[in-house]
């Protein structure tokens, strides 16, 4: 359920409350939410997440990501939000794919390569090729 991209991070599609039980026992540091609220009928809500992570005794961030696509803001976010981990980081989406998507856009900020990063999605079965021409330091 969880996709390893790196020792630093998996992503998911949508998590339950269960699912961060289970990621805090696989040694999960910190959830990230890059999903909308209410994007989809019946999906848990981020205080739901954010109160079980806690409960879990993980950092939770929400960086919500529509299908309108990512500003600087948020990629700029994410890259804060890795860097203070302290451990490895589940983010979830609706798929997954954003959670990729907007990881490979900040690892482009700290100056890892567009090459390497693509070789990790794509181990996890993510194609970060639509984004890729953004991939590196602004």
């Amino acid at each position: 359920m969880f996709r390893k991209i790196d020792d630093s991070i998996s992503v998911a599609a949508q998590i339950s409350v269960e699912d961060v039980e289970a990621a805090a026992a696989q040694g999960f540091r910190m959830v990230i939410n890059n999903r909308p609220e209410q994007e989809e009928p019946g999906q848990p809500s981020g205080d739901e997440i954010r109160e079980a992570a806690r409960a879990a005794g993980l950092a939770y961030v929400a960086i919500p990501i529509t299908h309108g696509g990512f500003s600087l803001n948020q990629v700029e976010a994410m890259r804060d939000a890795l860097a203070k981990a302290g451990g490895p980081v589940l983010a979830y989406c609706r798929s997954g794919t954003r959670s990729t998507f907007v990881w490979a856009l900040a690892r482009g900020l700290e100056g890892d390569d567009a090459e390497a990063l693509a070789a990790k999605a794509a181990a996890a079965g993510y194609d970060i090729s639509p984004i890729k021409p953004l991939i590196g330091p602004r």
